[in-house]
């Protein structure tokens, strides 16, 4: 016996409810990144086209989320019976691999800059970061109004954030050149950006990967669960108990549920499944459920289940 809520609850925030906190984040993004590139070329500074390459990921990270919103809001088929709600998830992901690529490059030039270091003008760099960390700040607070529950919005958000101190990096190398000619702080300022990419990738990979692997969802404690679902009269055992994440905000939880046998010839069983329903919602807030009954006679009849 099952029972799914799935069709009555609305989880989170509605899918378009953030685009335009999203599109006003990439346009402030892409028109800035195109005026550092361009002074990054004209200065031969490193750690302008590294904090660009950065903003690259971000503008792309935000447009693979205006994607995913639109993608998630296409309604449930026979074929896609979730519709297309992990496509945030997928774009997370990618995102994360994008940012250790770009930092893996700008981590190999940096360095060489480091041995060899070219001309840098400092003025350029010092009046673009500190123009990129004014950007920068806009987007953050306009993205800190969205509803970052969403790994997508939160992956975007992070991603800001990380230029900002990037951008505070390079003004630091700005007036290090200016004041002593230590053209070398360029390049020490792309390396300290390459740990902040890394860092955001890594909270990114870690996050979409629990979800495409099925993991069982941060902070839930199956074994507080188990012990919940066996609270109610009549439940005998609790096996091939399952959590994962469909998308951010929406776990979902399975179980097989032993009954005493009197449950399946009184009419008890619909009483139990509204106690265990009830039980996940109020105390562990997972409203995507799915029980199956039996008997305590039917574990002889299956098979490559879970009893523990």
């Amino acid at each position: 016996m099952s029972h799914d809520h799935a069709e009555s609850h609305t989880h989170g925030a509605a899918p378009d409810a953030n685009t335009r906190y999203l599109f006003i984040a990439l346009a402030l993004i892409v028109g800035f990144m195109i005026v550092e590139v361009t002074v990054a070329i004209i200065s031969g500074s490193l750690a302008l086209l590294s904090d660009a390459g950065h903003m690259l990921t971000d503008a792309a990270a935000i447009a693979g989320s205006l994607v995913a919103i639109r993608l998630a809001a296409k309604p449930s088929s026979a074929r896609w019976t979730f519709g297309f709600k992990r496509a945030e998830i997928l774009s997370a992901a990618v995102n994360g691999i994008t940012l250790v690529v770009i930092s893996g490059i700008v981590a190999v030039e940096a360095i060489r800059r480091l041995l060899d270091p070219p001309k840098v003008e400092g003025g350029p760099v010092l009046f673009v970061a500190l123009l990129g960390v004014a950007v920068n700040l806009v987007a953050v607070w306009v993205l800190a109004k969205a509803n970052r529950t969403s790994l997508n919005v939160e992956g975007s958000f992070q991603h800001i954030l990380t230029d900002l101190y990037g951008f505070i990096a390079t003004v630091i190398a700005g007036i290090v050149i200016l004041l002593t000619g230590f053209t070398r702080a360029d390049s020490i300022a792309s390396l300290i950006v390459v740990v902040l990419m890394l860092h955001a990738a890594w909270g990114l990979l870690k996050d979409s990967g629990r979800i495409l692997l099925e993991g069982t969802p941060e902070g839930m404690d199956l074994a507080a669960i188990r012990g919940h679902l066996l609270e109610p009269d009549h439940v005998l055992a609790i096996h091939d108990l399952h959590a994962w994440t469909v998308t951010s905000g929406l776990p979902a939880l399975s179980a097989h549920v032993t009954l005493a046998d009197e449950c399946f010839h009184d009419g008890h069983a619909p009483k139990v499944l509204d106690e265990l329903q009830a039980c996940l919602v109020g105390h562990f807030d997972v409203e995507h459920s799915t029980f199956q009954f039996e008997p305590a006679t039917h574990a002889a009849h299956e098979t490559g289940t879970d009893h523990q």
